[in-house]
Formats: structure tokens, sequence, C-alpha cells
């Protein structure tokens, strides 16, 4: 069961939300077994809209910090409706923060007027993706097993980047015929990169997300430029003015509303991309069903999709994007479309 504690005032609530995960969920540079997320929610007019942070050290952030960040938000006398000027009231540094209150200014404007998010920013539920579902690392066996069990799952997205990729992506190839992609996590140096793409090449991989550190785009043009398999930025893509930065040294990017700050910087990151001719996915980190909806919701406008936090844990109290097997399915509700579970999952 979720555990949660509550702080805040008057229209505006911060709760705390642990998710347990059904298997540790390891990557190249660290491994849990619970999530720690906050959720933001914000009332008016009778209505109350959800949000959600899932703060990450990566990008040094606490879920003490993000809550207090949050809690220092005057909204006294503003207009809820007019999102980008309330937005504005926090620093733009604050990107889970922000990332919550964007979340809930959306969800409250959609339940406000009665029309679901997408249709307020003229999307097609219908064109909305497939997700991908993720395998950490672990030991081979245990990574097989777990590739047997999302058998009915089109994609799955691999974690590597602490070595044995060529022995790991050869056993998985022996049980699992579907589409594979492969996330390094900042993993390798650029001539490893290079060397363990060339040898993966065979296992046909769809793309590789952020095979070496961030920060440094030339080193991802390294590998781009020597490598078969698509070279996809996550850490190094994490605000619109990250985007430009990374023009010809990678084949497409990561957006994660979580670090951009939500849905309105996510749709101007998807714009400047567009525009310099990169593919596109959206992401999650280990989150409940209101954050990953956020990013379904803009799953129209982009290529790929990564949004299996739901599926990863064992107790988020919430339900809103459904799981059609891998296809994602938006609700036509007010707001994001996503309430309280009927009944506490065990």
């Amino acid at each position: 069961m979720a555990r949660a504690s509550s702080t805040g005032d008057a229209g505006a609530r911060c709760s705390r939300l642990s998710l347990h995960l059904r298997h540790s969920f390891t990557i190249a540079r660290s491994s849990e077994d619970v999530a720690e997320c906050v959720v933001y929610e914000l009332s008016a007019g009778g209505h109350v809209g959800l949000g959600e942070c899932a703060p990450s050290g990566r990008y040094e952030e606490s879920p003490d910090l993000v809550a207090a960040q949050l809690g220092e938000v005057e909204l006294s006398g503003l207009d809820l409706f007019r999102i980008d000027a309330v937005l504005a009231r926090m620093a733009p540094d604050r990107r889970g923060a922000m990332c919550a209150l964007d979340i809930a200014l959306h969800d409250l404007a959609g339940k406000r007027l009665g029309a679901p998010v997408y249709r307020l920013l003229g999307l097609d539920p219908e064109a909305a993706k497939q997700t991908s579902f993720t395998i950490g690392i672990a030991d081979i066996d245990t990574m097989v097993a777990k590739a047997r069990e999302a058998a009915h799952m089109p994609i799955l997205k691999v974690k590597v980047g602490v070595g044995r990729e060529v022995e790991t992506l050869e056993a998985l190839r022996s049980v699992y015929r579907g589409r594979i992609r492969i996330d390094a996590n900042e993993g390798w140096e650029p001539e490893t990169a290079v060397k363990v793409l060339g040898e993966l090449a065979r296992f046909d991989i769809e793309f590789c997300e952020q095979p070496v550190a961030a920060g440094k785009p030339e080193r991802m043009r390294f590998v781009r430029e020597r490598s078969k398999i698509p070279v996809f930025a996550d850490e190094s893509c994490r605000i619109p003015s990250d985007v430009a930065m990374l023009a010809g040294c990678v084949d497409g990017i990561v957006i994660k509303l979580v670090k951009c700050g939500g849905i309105r910087e996510a749709m101007a990151m998807i714009h400047i991309a567009r525009a310099l001719g990169m593919r596109i996915m959206i992401g999650c980190m280990i989150e409940s069903s209101i954050l990953a909806t956020a990013g379904a919701l803009l799953t129209p406008l982009v290529d790929y999709a990564d949004l299996d936090g739901p599926l990863l844990v064992t107790d988020d109290p919430y339900e809103g994007v459904a799981f059609d097997g891998a296809q994602l399915r938006l609700a036509d509700e007010p707001g994001l479309g996503v309430r309280l579970r009927a009944a506490a999952p065990t």
C-alpha cells in the first residue's frame, strides 16, 4: 500500500507517495526498490487538479526539496487559467516542482472547463503511441525471465552499461522477437560505446539512449558518427535550450516531463526537435498514473513512448492512462482523466 503524509495550505497540498517496485530496478548508476514521489493537489472552483513529481537525485532533487519549493509558490490573486503566468512564479531551475505545478494546472483547467486536456491542446487521442516495457539490469537468467514475463509486450527497453551486453542481448533475443531498445544511462566512455554498439548491431536494436555522460555533445556526436544503432539523448537533453545544442550530435531526444518542467516545456522541446529533424520519445521515471498520464497525452506529437512507470510498481493508488497491452489509451474525461482507484491495490 502506498504511504502518504500531507502538508500544505488551503487550495494547495503536497503529499508524499511511496511506490513499491515489482522487481528491484537497476540501471548503470543506481538501484531502487521503492520510488518516492510528490503529489500536488491544486483546488479552485470546486475542482481539484492533480500534479506529480518523481524527483531524481541525478538532478539534485529530493521529495523534501520539491515539496518545499511547491510550498513557496504564492498563488493568491492569480487566474489559474493563465498557466504561463502562474508557472512564472516558479524559479526556472526548479524543474521537478514546476512539473507538478504545471500538470496540476492543466488538470484543473480541464476539469473546470469540462474537457480532456488533450482536447484543450488540440491533440488526437487515437494517435497515442505504444509504450515500451523496461527490463532492468540483473543477472542474465533474471533478465531472460523478465523478458518471458513481458513476452506480450511488442517493445522492450533493456538497461545496459555495466558489462556483458553481448551475452545479455544474445540471451534475450533467444526468447524475444519484438522490438528492442537499449539504455546505457551514461554508462560508457565514447570509445567503449562505439565498440559495444558495433557488437550489438546484429541484435536489431532500434536505438540506444544516452550511451555516454551528459554535458559534452561532441561525445554523443563521436558515438553517433561511428554507430549503426541510432543514438538518442536523455540525460543530455533536459530543457528546451538543450535541444539545439544536440543538433547533428544525436538522432533523437527523450523528453521527460519531470526533467523539463511539465507539459508546457515538453511541447516547446517537441517543436524545437521537429524543426531540427530529430526523432522524439516521451519517457518516464518510476511514477504513478498522474505523471504517466500527463506524458501519454503528448504522445500523439512524438514518435515513441516509454511510459511504463505504473506497470513497474505494485501499489499505484491512481488510475488514468489505460494500457491495452502496450497501446496507451487516454480517458475521455475532463482534465487528465486520473482518479483514485476504487479499491486500494493489494
